[in-house]
């Protein structure tokens, strides 16, 4: 028990030593960091981040190396060098808009279509995969496609014509959850 009102006592101490530097030096921090960001909002998290900083290392407050204030505007000037730093290390986000449209589009959809189409492939018959893939996968012509495969190009068109209906019809069962698990 002890131990617990120990702990207990350095906490609500902690939290003293934390509201009196924020009472006594969060304003001149504030506007330091808001002078070096340019941006309230952001300096408002950087004093935060140095009171926390303070409370985690409250003997460099009174290790007699200067003062409260100049260790206080030390660690903020240093949160404020990393945050630039770090702005600068990475592309500046900008908000999608329809006028500003992303750099490069998502490709899962892309991935997901590809991967349905393979699968409704493999449940073709062979000629009409074979076919299928040659004049839609390869971009062969009717007569490239009917010479590779030693085939009269009518019998490339037949196939091409029932393979895509076969395929329309798996897709259009998918869609109505025909045959579904």
């Amino acid at each position: 028990m002890a131990g617990f009102r120990t702990r207990h006592r350095q906490q609500v101490a902690d939290e003293a030593l934390v509201r009196s530097l924020f009472e006594e030096h969060g304003k001149a921090m504030l506007a330091y960091a808001t002078r070096l960001l340019g941006d309230r909002a952001a300096a408002e998290d950087v004093v935060q981040e140095a009171l926390v900083r303070a409370w985690r290392h409250p003997e460099s407050l009174v290790n007699g190396k200067g003062s409260v204030r100049g260790w206080l505007l030390t660690v903020v000037r240093n949160l404020v060098t990393d945050k630039i730093r770090a702005r600068a290390a990475r592309p500046t986000e900008v908000a999608e808009s329809p006028t500003t449209v992303p750099v490069a589009r998502d490709h899962s959809d892309q991935v997901v279509d590809s991967m349905v189409v393979l699968a409704a492939l493999d449940d073709l018959s062979a000629e009409h995969r074979e076919v299928l893939e040659h004049v839609y996968l390869h971009g062969r012509t009717v007569g490239e496609t009917a010479e590779r495969l030693g085939i009269p190009p009518g019998t490339v068109k037949s196939r091409s014509y029932y393979g895509l209906r076969a395929l329309r019809e798996q897709f259009r069962s998918q869609r109505l959850g025909v045959g579904a698990a």
